[in-house]
């Protein structure tokens, strides 16, 4: 109308790039990138570690599995407990000279974590002739055992630089140290396992973290103010080691505890034949897929809400880490329902299997999406040092899960047991929620002036 000035929309795509941009979504985005991208070129390693060692022989392929069995879980309850560090350094991020005696006291924690976990993987000869694994296979590790327990070591103390690192907002220097870490592994194993067999897959994976924590060493020494500062444990200091050991921990048990259950599953589903445990295996690795995005994100996550001043703030970052985690979850789910047959097909030419697991689809995007949210909660209370909740909410949900997954399984097949993997994971998500909406109403009096000296 004359006289009247129209007022023009803005395009969607403008309102997105506001949306990306402000914060916390772009601290979030900047920090959960490259550790995504982490994590995708630690897994294009393992895969080609596992097809240089399928062709050199199944002896070798079978020791080496054996020894990933008892390897997995420990280095995975190494880095869970060593993300506890986080909320720690993370405060600061604008002061890291001042972070210099936590850093010590983390070392300390870090090399009691690892040599704890190097013992458990030196015992792997007498844990698998327990478990019942035939002698021929046992021989086949020869030194491997012990080549694996120096990396437990190794692989500890550059998790623990690492955390460092995304503590102060370096998590780019994570993907450097991850892509030599990648580089170094995929060369050694395709050098040393035609000739040493499976122990060169043990001197690949040493070399390969030893040169990962170099990078991410002197990655931690180019930090302004922490250079000049040394990062040696030096004296302990057992109450501070300790304090931190509370949030560390009970994240080392939910992983443990997740592994404990997740193998009770895999059986459960075993035991509905061979045409289920197939399938089960399928969905498993769409879900490690799906859940990566959301997983980064939730670990980009608590460094900010670790640095928050306010319960306001520390909701609103909680809350961009939901909104993105579940998007990403989303765009996966979309892609699987859209080309589920064609990505199935890689894994398996058998027709039954594949027609299961489509029709269990439904079901894996639920699980995902639950376990996602679950996920962003978990490492939010987590960075408000509560991970204490953590421990509790696993025992509740993933004992239900425990306790169901043969009965469910045995009444309605596999989609039962995915029908409690999804139930479980619901449940996980809305007692860590309520968790942190309770313990984010109350952040600590003592911690409020370290906030908000981060904030100027």
């Amino acid at each position: 109308m004359p006289g009247v000035q129209s007022r023009r929309m803005p395009p969607f795509s403008h309102c997105a790039e506001v949306i990306l941009m402000a914060s916390p979504y772009r601290a979030l985005l900047g920090t959960a990138i490259p550790l995504f991208l982490t994590s995708i070129t630690g897994t294009i390693g393992s895969i080609v570690g596992l097809y240089v060692l399928s062709h050199h022989s199944t002896a070798t392929l079978a020791a080496f599995a054996v020894a990933m069995a008892v390897l997995t879980p420990v280095s995975s309850t190494v880095t869970g407990a060593v993300r506890g560090l986080v909320p720690f350094v993370a405060p600061y991020r604008s002061h890291p000279a001042d972070a210099a005696p936590i850093l010590r006291d983390a070392r300390w924690l870090t090399l009691c974590i690892g040599t704890a976990g190097a013992v458990a993987v030196a015992a792997i000869p007498w844990i698998t002739r327990l478990t019942g694994v035939s002698d021929d296979v046992i021989n086949q590790l020869g030194t491997l055992p012990w080549l694996l327990a120096l990396y437990v070591l190794v692989f500890a103390a550059n998790s623990g630089t690492r955390a460092m690192l995304i503590s102060l907002g370096r998590s780019r220097q994570v993907l450097w140290s991850g892509l030599v870490a990648t580089g170094a592994d995929i060369v050694l194993t395709v050098m040393l396992v035609p000739v040493m067999g499976v122990e060169g897959a043990g001197v690949a994976l040493v070399a390969a973290s030893a040169s990962s924590a170099v990078v991410t060493h002197l990655a931690l020494r180019s930090v302004p103010g922490l250079g000049v500062r040394s990062l040696w444990p030096g004296h302990p200091r057992p109450a501070e080691v300790l304090r931190l050991a509370r949030v560390s921990i009970p994240m080392a048990g939910t992983v443990l505890m997740k592994f404990g259950v997740l193998a009770v599953v895999t059986y459960a589903a075993a035991s509905g034949g061979t045409t289920a445990a197939a399938a089960h295996a399928l969905l498993n690795s769409m879900v490690g897929f799906l859940f990566l995005i959301a997983f980064s994100l939730a670990q980009a996550s608590v460094p900010e809400i670790a640095r928050a001043a306010s319960t306001t703030e520390v909701r609103s970052i909680n809350r961009a880490a939901l909104n993105l985690g579940l998007a990403g979850g989303a765009c996966g789910a979309i892609v699987l329902l859209g080309f589920g047959d064609p990505l199935f097909r890689l894994f398996s030419p058998d027709d039954g299997v594949r027609a299961l697991a489509l029709s269990l689809v439904p079901l894996l995007i639920a699980a995902v999406l639950a376990d996602s949210g679950g996920a962003v909660m978990g490492f939010s209370l987590t960075g408000l040092k509560r991970s204490g909740w953590n421990v509790t909410s696993f025992a509740l949900s993933y004992g239900l899960l425990a306790a169901a997954a043969y009965p469910a399984t045995y009444l309605c097949g596999l989609p039962g047991l995915w029908g409690m993997i999804v139930l479980s994971n619901t449940l996980l998500a809305v007692l860590q929620g309520a968790g942190f909406w309770l313990f984010s109403r109350r952040i600590s009096v003592e911690t409020e002036p370290e906030r908000a000296r981060t904030k100027s």
